[in-house]
């Protein structure tokens, strides 16, 4: 993929997934501004970019703030004057089911998730309509904002509102030739190595052993690096026509997921009472309720 000429920000790169995005997109010819919170784990994988031949300049901040967010495309212009590609990928889990997540918990999450991917995009937006030839924001949602996930009343909550984002900015940004997308990757990271299931695979994969095709396949679950090829590929000329899309990717899995839309209806001439409601629910809308949550499949007996 090439991506020669192009400028990049990928937040939260220090690591994990965002660091694998940072890389590829290096790899492909961008360049590319490097953030985290932490200020030697962003000046080591920048330093990680460049030793590899790529280029990257590190950008402490913790994403959430305007400043933060106009701070990172002003460094971007001033290293390399201009902005192509924004992937917001800064995160953090306070994890708490409903009746003990505090106040703090919940504004943690949505504060880096949701305020964070509102105000880097904003300005990264800015900055791309002025230069006039159009660019790419590229948001990281999850399956949690897809489908959610018991204890994660924030993190869903802040995935879901990005997936709505990508949505909504798909069209507003059209005319100036900016597709919109949000990415819902799944990976052995830290944020991952808690959910029970996956704990397992994100072992094996840190002591070197290599990642099961049943987990590869039917759990989509591999490393960060299969999950920055999509990345990649948004952030190109290729992908020019795609935009507003939820696109799944991970292990040997590229999906598309599906917008909210309406699966069963009924009628009724001059509205719906309640009892009307209750008299028809279970044979007419209601009949096939819609799951939730991510429903794993069980691993094959050894």
């Amino acid at each position: 993929m090439e991506l020669t000429g192009k400028v990049a920000i990928v937040t939260g790169s220090g690591r994990g997934l965002g660091l694998a995005y940072a890389k590829e997109l290096a790899a492909s010819g961008a360049k590319v501004v490097v953030n985290d919170v932490d200020a030697a784990t962003a000046e080591a994988a920048a330093k990680e970019i460049t030793d590899a031949g790529g280029t990257a300049v590190a950008e402490v901040a913790a994403v959430g703030s305007t400043e933060a967010a106009d701070a990172l495309v002003a460094r971007a212009v001033a290293e390399f004057g201009r902005l192509d590609v924004l992937v917001t990928n800064a995160g953090v889990l306070r994890d708490r089911v409903l009746w003990k997540m505090s106040d703090d918990d919940f504004d943690t999450v949505i504060g880096v998730h949701l305020r964070g991917t509102f105000t880097c995009a904003r300005a990264a937006a800015r900055q791309m309509r002025e230069q006039g030839d159009g660019g790419r924001l590229i948001l990281v949602g999850s399956p949690a904002g897809q489908r959610g996930n018991f204890g994660q009343t924030n993190y869903s909550a802040a995935k879901a509102g990005i997936a709505a984002f990508a949505r909504t900015w798909s069209m507003e940004l059209a005319r100036a030739g900016i597709t919109v997308n949000a990415v819902i990757p799944v990976a052995a990271t830290a944020m991952t190595e808690t959910i029970p299931a996956l704990q397992g695979y994100v072992e094996k994969m840190r002591a070197g052993e290599p990642m099961p095709a049943f987990a590869r396949q039917a759990l989509a679950f591999g490393g960060p690096e299969d999950a920055a090829g999509l990345v990649a590929f948004l952030a190109s000329d290729a992908a020019s026509d795609v935009t507003g899309q939820c696109i799944g990717i991970g292990g040997d899995r590229l999906s598309l997921w599906s917008h909210p839309q309406q699966v069963a209806t009924a009628y009724a001439e001059g509205g719906w009472s309640a009892d009307a409601i209750a008299r028809v629910w279970s044979t007419t809308v209601g009949a096939e309720p819609q799951s939730v949550g991510e429903k794993l499949p069980e691993p094959p007996a050894n």
